[in-house]
């Protein structure tokens, strides 16, 4: 489904939706749906994630479906639309994780995938619950500046540290067929990274990203996830703060916003079945340039699923 003319109404103009999609509170029948995930209840550190939803969609009238050098217009190829916000609680983790998961899994029984736009990372178990309902354990590309495969901590069962903990341990994904790239920065304990490759998962550090470059961490990933389906789950904060200061948990040395960019590229090549971009905490951003750089991501992942689901054969 086209998104709205900019020629007939400006770009700031009428309600923001996610790149100006049309607006379904109900959506049936879509290719992929746009659905925010407005909650913070699991950060750890700095709050505002959960005003990232509509940051990301004010940011978004600026971008258009089609791409240079890209051909047709990804609006023109797939039908997508922005189902707006799930309503989640604040003040309980369990009612919250619980909601999203059973929203989630009603988009998936009617519609082919779904983008959620948050909103803290703890809500991806849900986004996994419900695509493994649909396609049972699935591969994942996960990038990120932590591993987020942490155990309970300060009581809270669904924290931003958790989802990939909660998801090999209830076998939502596969590790062998699951990427995380980008990890680094400082942790409580040396052995933080020991759970995720100690159940199979690749990590691939920003100091090993620097040896492999894009090419070879996207050759990392093609190999791991294969033709299997693919989650994938994509936290700002694995972008260098110099890129992308408005999150949570900063952390320097990361990813050029080129670099994520050119890397989710090789997304098309595979078989993608759900999406996220997460912790955009706009309280921290500048000018606006992590939302934006939010919406870019989001574009070029709803580019790859009509490359990879319209490619022949």
């Amino acid at each position: 489904m086209e998104s709205s003319d900019s020629h007939a109404s400006p770009r700031y103009a009428q309600i923001p939706t996610f790149m100006r999609l049309p607006h379904e509170q109900d959506p049936r029948g879509y290719d992929v749906v746009v659905i925010g995930a407005p909650y913070d209840g699991g950060a750890s550190h700095r709050p505002g994630a959960r005003f990232g939803p509509r940051a990301i969609r004010n940011e978004s009238g600026l971008i258009h479906g089609v791409g240079v050098d890209r051909g047709p217009g990804t609006f023109d190829l797939i039908n997508c639309v922005d189902a707006g916000d799930m309503d989640l609680a604040p003040y309980d983790m369990g009612i919250a994780i619980e909601t999203a998961q059973q929203h989630l899994s009603s988009l998936l029984t009617v519609n082919a995938a779904f983008l959620m736009l948050g909103g803290d990372h703890s809500l991806t178990v849900a986004a996994l619950r419900a695509v493994a309902e649909q396609h049972g354990p699935v591969a994942v590309v996960h990038l990120d500046a932590r591993s987020d495969t942490d155990p309970v901590a300060h009581g809270g069962r669904y924290h931003h540290g958790t989802p990939f903990r909660h998801g090999i341990e209830e076998k939502l994904l596969d590790p062998a067929a699951t990427v995380q790239i980008g990890i680094r920065g400082h942790t409580p304990r040396p052995d933080s990274l020991d759970y995720a490759r100690g159940h199979g998962v690749r990590v691939v550090t920003a100091a090993e990203f620097e040896e492999l470059g894009v090419r070879g961490t996207a050759d990392v990933i093609r190999a791991r996830v294969d033709r299997r389906p693919l989650y994938v789950s994509v936290d700002i904060g694995v972008v260098d703060p110099a890129f992308a200061p408005g999150t949570g948990m900063p952390a320097p040395g990361g990813l050029s916003s080129r670099e994520v960019l050119a890397l989710l590229r090789c997304v098309g090549d595979l078989k993608p079945v759900g999406f996220d971009v997460m912790e955009v905490s706009p309280l921290y951003d500048h000018g606006g340039i992590t939302s934006l750089l939010a919406t870019e991501i989001g574009a070029e992942l709803l580019h790859q699923y009509t490359r990879a689901h319209l490619a022949p054969g």
